[in-house]
């Protein structure tokens, strides 16, 4: 089974002791859309990515300082760098090598400036969210930029029969043509809030994370095997008509 999950705003850039690294598949395109960011202005990035001028001016300097290939003192893997809710509940650093290796195979990380990347990818810290409208090449957003790319390199790790687990947000997911494959599951978590079961982003997101680690330690072979997660609570409810894996709690 293969998992596509998006990345973080939130990072951690602390040093951590992983040595067997491995490269970006995009690091062309990555640094194209580097040339175009490096020349904005700090007033420009404001604007373009919604944020204020503190994050603007750290990301021109994240930007100005990308350099490809990434010094290892610059650079992190990228499931380690990734902060956050999803991340939290993943808590990579706890697994050992054997689930990193099935990780590593397995899980993908979809990308605003790294279009698709495996865990142990080094990367440098940046910012740029996939609805960014920056406009390169010809292509008037993220989505026209990377939507073929990554759903070519994805149908190329992704077997024929293969399920494909869909634990990315809306904003991510919807870079990447899922049509193009067979089998694609989408693990839904909803709490019961006022008398109502919903959907709860901040609680979600940590179950999202929990799915991840759950797949990478349990490693299951069916559906039916996916639908035995009952982390923080949450319990299988049912398989609906839109192939969406609903758990409740």
């Amino acid at each position: 089974m293969k998992m596509i999950i998006s990345p973080a705003k939130k990072l951690n850039e602390e040093k951590c002791d992983v040595k067997a690294v491995t490269k970006i598949s995009f690091n062309k395109d990555s640094q194209c859309l580097i040339n175009e960011l490096k020349t904005y202005s700090v007033d420009n990035l404001m604007s373009l990515m919604n944020v204020s001028q503190s994050i603007a001016n750290l990301n021109q300097e994240r930007y100005n300082n990308w350099s490809y290939p990434f010094k290892e003192s610059l650079s992190k893997p990228a499931v380690f760098m990734f902060d956050g809710a999803v991340y939290n509940a993943l808590d990579i650093s706890s697994l050992d090598d054997k689930d990193i290796a099935y990780a590593q195979d397995n899980l993908r990380v979809l990308s605003g400036l790294y279009g698709l990347l495996r865990p142990l990818d080094l990367i440098m810290p940046y910012r740029l969210e996939m609805g960014t409208k920056i406009n390169v090449n010809g292509y008037s957003n993220l989505y026209a930029f990377w939507g073929e790319k990554i759903t070519k390199l994805l149908e190329e790790d992704v077997k024929e029969d293969e399920v494909l687990i869909n634990l990315a947000s809306n904003e991510y997911s919807k870079a990447v043509d899922l049509k193009k494959f067979k089998n694609v599951i989408t693990p839904v978590f909803k709490d019961f809030k006022n008398g109502k079961s919903k959907v709860i982003s901040f609680f979600a997101k940590k179950a999202r994370g929990a799915f991840v680690r759950y797949v990478i330690k349990n490693k299951p072979k069916s559906i039916d095997d996916l639908t035995l997660f009952d982390d923080l609570g949450y319990v299988f409810s049912q398989y609906d008509s839109n192939n969406q894996l609903v758990f409740t709690r």
